[in-house]
């Protein structure tokens, strides 16, 4: 095994890790800590990534520095920022409702809502084969919901919308940010998404969770170790941004997608063993018809591009 192969399968691992590791935590400190607030711990996240994003770039110089030509530029980042701290939120919220497995179901259901927003909102049409790949897709999402022992009404909105606000945020990205002088990596796209973020979010916490800070060092001093996950957390946060931007950046887009499909059954998976909630056969027929759904639309992109 060459330096290359081992380099590759290093940040898969750690990229793995970040993301199962922002999931898994994120669902302790919501309910077995009873930290109750979602937005502040998107806050956290997203300060994490503003200054982590600022030490790699500017000071590690992982990738150049790329900066903001104009202030229509600054206005489409700040949209996109909006629309991502959405999804964000709704992901955080919709875990304290909702099993991880769950959770990840529902959320396999984005390239449902990608093909959507990118036929109303920009006209592009696919060939009816891959359209026809998002029907499993939904129906093993709606196969899941019958099947799930713990079905929450609020959370699954929440996760449907924050599944949705994703694919929104790839598609207006892709339209905000499409000439030549305005392309932007995903690397420096966080660096001015992050701290547009802090600013939506530090409203929001003080008028939604106005007792947040009290219960946060409450909770600090009953629980000796939450803040130190709290801090992990945060910095996984950006961890998994950093190692997906690397992952595609060393493969390629589709290996990505082809990743993240395997990803998501492996979250399943950990969080069945750790949480103990639990699944129905029904339940894992519903996810498993999801997955192959998705993997079999990846596949057609790829064939009638």
């Amino acid at each position: 095994m060459n330096k290359d192969t081992i380099f590759i399968a290093s940040l898969i691992i750690l990229w793995y890790s970040s993301n199962i590791g922002v999931l898994l935590l994120n669902k302790l400190l919501l309910t077995s800590y009873k930290f109750g607030f979602p937005i502040f711990l998107t806050m956290c996240h997203m300060i994490a990534c503003a200054f982590l994003s600022y030490v790699s770039i500017v000071v590690v110089k992982v990738v150049p520095l790329q900066r903001v030509k104009s202030r229509a530029q600054l206005m489409k980042i700040a949209s996109l920022s909006i629309v991502f701290c959405g999804s964000v939120v709704g992901g955080n919220v919709s875990l304290r409702y909702l099993h991880v497995s769950f959770n990840q179901a529902v959320g396999a259901t984005t390239p449902f809502f990608t093909a959507l927003f990118a036929y109303l909102i920009t006209f592009k049409r696919e060939a009816w084969v891959t359209y026809a790949c998002l029907v499993p897709v939904v129906a093993g999402v709606i196969i899941a919901s019958g099947g799930e022992p713990s079905f929450h009404l609020f959370g699954f909105i929440m996760c449907i919308s924050a599944t949705a606000a994703r694919a929104f945020k790839s598609v207006l990205q892709g339209i905000l940010l499409s000439s030549e002088g305005e392309k932007l990596n995903s690397m420096n796209l966080m660096l001015y998404m992050s701290p547009i973020a802090v600013l939506a979010l530090i409203p929001a916490v003080f008028t939604m969770e106005p007792k947040v800070l009290d219960v946060f060092v409450s909770l600090g001093i009953e629980h000796r170790f939450m803040w130190i996950l709290l801090l992990l957390n945060s910095t996984l946060a950006y961890s998994a941004n950093l190692t997906n931007f690397l992952v595609t950046k060393h493969t390629s887009a589709l290996t990505l997608q082809v990743l993240g499909n395997a990803k998501g059954a492996v979250a399943v998976v950990i969080s069945i063993l750790l949480f103990r909630n639990p699944v129905t056969i029904i339940g894992i027929a519903g996810y498993t018809m999801t997955v192959l759904g998705v993997v079999a639309y990846g596949e057609t992109k790829r064939r009638y591009k």
